[in-house]
């Protein structure tokens, strides 16, 4: 599952531990031990962004989803990925 994270300086559901930016976030109803791993995930992207810089400024202006996807194969099928079955391609 993915969050998308959206900055904000009104009324934010979580901050940024390095800078303290506020954030909205959009996501599927899940599980509340899901929604807690997920939180962890998020804050771990919120420290990587502040590898550049050191305010918030280091955030992506439009947002951005967390958790990271590691690779495009992560995102693309499995015809994409070369899994699929020629017959069904």
């Amino acid at each position: 599952m993915q969050v998308l994270c959206r900055r904000t300086n009104g009324n934010a559901e979580l901050h940024c531990c390095v800078c303290g930016q506020g954030f909205v976030m959009f996501w599927d109803r899940q599980s509340h031990s899901e929604r807690v791993r997920v939180l962890h995930e998020i804050q771990e992207t919120m420290r990587r962004h502040h590898r550049a810089a050191p305010g918030p400024e280091a955030h992506p202006q439009d947002g951005f989803l967390a958790p990271e996807m590691v690779n495009a194969l992560e995102m693309a099928g499995a015809g994409v990925a070369g899994s699929a079955p020629a017959w069904d391609l």
